[in-house]
């Protein structure tokens, strides 16, 4: 039986209870993590606990026990026996009025884990037709507001795509609903700065840092999203994804893996294999 850590202790899922008052699920108030699982263990722990609590600052919530929650991490990835797999903290605003007004109650923590099947070799992404606003109040924080995600993702599964890249406001590339976006244009590596509304992904850190560690030209810089259109190369970057190549955008067929991102991919297998917390 399946088993989530909830509010302190290590429960079986089927009688975990969330109050169907949890701000979480009335008004989406709350943040979490995503985390790598490779071998039994949570790739890249103290970053991760770091955006947790930059997100949960953020939104004005508590974040909680930084112990805490590798003792719980710990004990959820054991009791399911997850071995490759991603580990999701979620910390929620708590039982509240029905409203935006939080109550003063303690956040909601719940940590679960489960098994992930292997990506394809290359992805095929979907530009889609809404925005990203870079000057919302939640920009850059990982919140569990993902409507829009939810929505765009369904939008590119329907066109053939595993992920969906959204324009900022500007125009400008921006994201994808769950990775960051690199285009390689004569021989650099671009990425979008956090200007451009995007959430800094912990494995875009790591390829960024990677890069200059190994010459390879990279950058945070604003560019159109028709960029996609004109690169040499395109890649995704996530927790569960790695370093993932592109070989479609849209209906335009890319190179995958090229050159650079082909080396990158090399470099980050290397970095999980040799550094788990990096």
């Amino acid at each position: 039986m399946t088993s989530v850590w909830l509010d302190g202790s290590l429960v079986d899922v089927d009688v975990a209870r969330v109050s169907p008052f949890d701000h979480g699920l009335l008004v989406g108030d709350g943040v979490f993590e995503t985390l790598k699982v490779s071998g039994g263990r949570p790739f890249a722990w103290r970053r991760h606990a770091l955006r947790l609590d930059h997100s949960a600052t953020g939104l004005g919530l508590q974040p909680p026990d930084a112990a805490m929650l590798r003792e719980a991490a710990d004990a959820v990835i054991a009791a399911n026996g997850v071995v490759e797999g991603r580990l999701r903290i979620t910390v929620t605003g708590g039982p509240a009025a029905l409203g935006s007004e939080r109550s003063d109650v303690p956040p909601t923590v719940i940590v679960a884990a489960s098994a992930q099947a292997p990506w394809p070799p290359t992805v095929k992404i979907v530009t889609v037709p809404w925005t990203r606003n870079e000057n919302s109040a939640v920009a850059g924080l990982k919140t569990t507001s993902y409507a829009d995600n939810v929505r765009a993702l369904a939008y590119a599964r329907a066109r053939g795509g595993s992920e969906a890249v959204f324009a900022n406001t500007r125009g400008e590339l921006c994201e994808a609903t769950g990775s960051n976006v690199f285009v390689v244009i004569d021989g650099q590596a671009l990425t979008p700065p956090a200007e451009c509304g995007c959430l800094l992904g912990v494995t875009r850190a790591l390829v960024l840092e990677l890069c200059a560690a190994n010459d390879i030209p990279a950058a945070e810089t604003a560019v159109p999203l028709d960029a996609l259109v004109t690169a040499d190369e395109v890649f995704i970057t996530s927790t569960t994804r790695d370093v993932h190549p592109v070989h479609a955008v849209d209906d335009r067929e890319v190179a995958a893996p090229g050159e650079i991102t082909e080396r990158l991919v090399e470099l980050f297998a290397d970095l999980v294999g040799r550094n788990f917390d990096p």
